[in-house]
Order: C-alpha cells, then sequence, then structure tokens
C-alpha cells in the first residue's frame, strides 16, 4: 500500500487522530507532549501515531495535507492544525465539544 494511502486509512479509522514524536506516555517533543495531554484533558478518546515508528509516514505526512510541521491533529479525516491550534481551542472552550461532535459523526457513518 502507497504511504498517502496508509495515512489517509489511518485519519479515516477514527474521529479524532494525533501524530506525534512519541507516544502520550513517551512525548519525545515539547510540542507533542503539550497536544497529547491538551486532547487527553478533555476525557474524549483518541488515537495517536507515532511517527518516529513509520519513516515513511514521518517523511510523507507533511506533504498529505500541506502542513509542514508535527504534531498534526485529525478530526473526521480533516487536518484541525497543529498543537497550538488546539491549546487555542481548549483555553476557548471548544475542544472537547468539537472532539465529542467529531466522535459522534464518526460513530454515525
Amino acid at each position: 500500500m502507497d504511504v498517502m494511502d496508509r495515512i489517509q486509512q489511518q485519519v479515516d479509522s477514527t474521529a479524532v487522530v494525533l501524530y506525534m514524536k512519541g507516544t502520550p506516555q513517551f512525548p519525545q517533543c515539547g510540542f507533542s507532549a503539550t497536544a497529547a495531554k491538551t486532547l487527553a484533558s478533555t476525557g474524549v478518546e483518541f488515537a495517536y501515531v507515532n511517527i518516529f515508528e513509520d519513516q515513511e509516514v514521518f517523511q510523507n505526512l507533511p506533504a498529505f495535507a500541506d502542513w509542514p510541521t508535527f504534531p498534526q491533529i485529525y478530526f473526521n479525516s480533516e487536518l484541525v492544525g497543529g498543537g497550538d491550534i488546539i491549546v487555542e481551542m481548549a483555553e476557548m472552550g471548544t475542544l472537547k465539544g468539537e472532539m465529542e461532535k467529531a466522535s459522534e459523526k464518526f460513530d454515525a457513518k
């Protein structure tokens, strides 16, 4: 399977997915740590992909949605943005609601 198809399959397979350096339990950069902690603080389930475990994903993800940096967060197959956007959403009080909406929409498929 082509790497872009694998990435598409990953973002299509769950409501919320975080592409990060490391894992939520062992993040390997501060931005990934903040993104994982912020998403986890909502109590809404999310998936993650450790980009260090798949070099093809690591190298090609920036071209997938034309977003050059990590972490990257997707809701229902659409790029939401990076860690800074998730933090802003949390500060505005909209992150949990948007994640819940994404989960409901995904579950309704």
